[in-house]
């Protein structure tokens, strides 16, 4: 290795791939031929005014701004190993905003991936923040797949982190939307059913119904596909159940009518026999019918949310259960 230059102890390279305004990272990073350890990390901190920072660049140019580059990425996979996410998240940050000064598009989307990656470990807003900077190369770029899977992404997070499910069902819709766009129709169509289940649970059924119509009326024609259209066509009626019983049966018919090999379905079995029930206003035959289906195929949260909000419907019926 090169002898470090007197000035702050510290060689020029090292300055300037240190040297983001308003960014500061551990001294120790690039000790020792790039071995570094979590101590190392805990080392004293490096500042350098903006003005300095902008003359180490100009010195040599885009040179310069390609090493920074390479140093933030070095410095953000040790703070990877440390598990110090959120500097590992900036560092990658820092040399996303580099990529894009150096017209690297695709560099910079990859940086703002890997930043994303490192933040949803620490801060799922910032994660979001840089996965939609890296939504925005790739569609620039003309990339919508890798957009879409992005979107994805920021939708399991507004799911699982965040709890603001109308916010994952906007990224579930851009991503099928994209998806369509590409003729990836299955991959559209998984996106798609996410949206129908989240809206089936906030109350927004017509939304839930025609999208579970659509797709069911995709996969029936595809003999790898039809067998899940029974349960498309099951849930969209079980939607139109909560609205309005003669809605449900009026969908039932026109089911039957388009998919004949739906009539003879456990599904389809069971909806009739809910739709006699609850025309009965017969709260036993209901459980009863539902505890049978459910002794062969089990419920999951989503249908056994949607089978008690038609029994509620039921005169009389306010203890809340299935069984």
């Amino acid at each position: 290795m090169r002898p470090a230059q007197k000035a702050g102890g510290k060689s020029q390279s090292f300055l300037c791939c240190c040297a983001q305004p308003g960014f500061s990272f551990r001294a120790g990073i690039c000790g020792g031929e790039g071995a570094v350890s979590g101590r190392a990390l805990e080392s004293q901190e490096l500042r350098l005014p903006p003005a300095l920072f902008r003359a180490l660049l100009s010195s040599r140019g885009n040179t310069r701004v390609e090493e920074a580059c390479e140093m933030y990425t070095r410095a953000a996979n040790m703070f990877k190993i440390a598990k110090n996410w959120s500097a590992a998240g900036n560092a990658f940050c820092q040399a996303a905003k580099l990529h894009m000064q150096l017209q690297s598009k695709h560099d910079s989307a990859t940086s703002f991936v890997d930043a994303g990656n490192a933040y949803k470990k620490a801060d799922p807003q910032e994660a979001i923040n840089c996965l939609n900077a890296a939504i925005d190369i790739y569609t620039d770029m003309g990339r919508f797949t890798i957009a879409a899977k992005h979107h994805i992404t920021i939708a399991e997070i507004y799911e699982a982190e965040l709890v603001d499910i109308e916010k994952a069902i906007a990224h579930y819709e851009q991503a099928a939307d994209y998806y369509k766009g590409e003729e990836s129709n299955s991959s559209a169509n998984k996106c798609l059913l996410k949206v129908a289940a989240y809206a089936a649970q906030l109350e927004q059924y017509q939304k839930a119904i025609e999208i579970y119509e659509q797709v069911g009326t995709n996969t029936m024609d595809n003999p790898l596909l039809k067998y899940s259209a029974k349960e498309y066509f099951f849930k969209a009626a079980l939607c139109h159940f909560i609205v309005d019983e003669l809605n449900a049966k009026l969908a039932l018919e026109k089911y039957e009518e388009m998919f004949p090999a739906f009539t003879d379905s456990r599904e389809c079995k069971l909806l009739k026999k809910l739709l006699e029930a609850h025309e009965e206003q017969n709260c036993e035959a209901y459980t009863e019918a539902v505890k049978e289906f459910d002794s062969i195929s089990r419920l999951d949260q989503w249908l056994t949310t949607m089978l008690l909000r038609i029994k509620k419907s039921i005169q009389g019926e306010g203890d809340g259960d299935l069984k």
